[in-house]
């Protein structure tokens, strides 16, 4: 009885864990559905197995070779990007330990060491201590303006014409027979994210009756 109940608090931890891991960390930067049914399944169905293959003493190295092939997973039709890859394995990981810590009754430490997980992945989708840059490819029409020495006039008219921060520019294709130009800006995605802000308060402000 003291190993089943064990085995439903380490669950418990483990899938609250994974809940604000994903619900609250991933879903909030990612609002997609294609990965969130994975990963709470995958979560759920290691650690029972991870718990059941330890109280049976079977060597935990079976479990971790299992899951080693399930983080190397490819779904065929959807390549699934380096983020998500990232957030698969932290949620295969996940079950192994908590139910190692489980039914060794270390729960002070289980609980610690999720918490940190927790706060760790929460920093990182912040972007806490960084500045990223994003980018965009446009097809730019005044060719003029392409030179070197036109460096500045070419970045004050994209930041005009697009409203991007951009920080730096990229000379891509030239087509002289069409006058345009393909080039890569780069803008700070913190500073355009603060910019939309201001915009939908502004829109949403109160406007005045006619």
């Amino acid at each position: 009885m003291a190993s089943f109940t064990n085995l439903l608090l380490g669950f418990s931890i483990n899938f609250i864990s994974a809940w604000i891991i994903v619900r609250l960390i991933y879903y909030r930067s990612r609002p997609s559905k294609n990965y969130i049914f994975s990963f709470l399944a995958f979560n759920t169905v290691v650690f029972f197995v991870v718990s059941y293959l330890t109280n049976l003493e079977i060597s935990i190295g079976v479990g971790f070779g299992l899951f080693a092939i399930f983080s190397l997973l490819r779904y065929r039709t959807d390549p699934m990007p380096a983020r998500e890859m990232t957030y698969l394995f932290v949620i295969i990981a996940l079950p192994v330990m908590n139910s190692v810590l489980s039914s060794s009754s270390l729960w002070m430490q289980a609980v610690i060491v999720n918490a940190l997980i927790v706060v760790i992945l929460f920093a990182l989708e912040q972007g806490w201590g960084f500045r990223f840059e994003s980018s965009k490819r446009i097809r730019y029409d005044k060719i003029e303006l392409i030179k070197p020495e036109y460096y500045l006039l070419l970045m004050n008219d994209l930041q005009t014409r697009t409203g991007l921060p951009i920080t730096r520019v990229e000379i891509k294709d030239i087509n002289f027979l069409r006058d345009t130009a393909d080039i890569k800006v780069y803008y700070n995605g913190e500073d355009w994210k603060a910019l939309q802000k201001q915009s939908s308060a502004h829109e949403a402000g109160p406007r005045k009756l006619d």
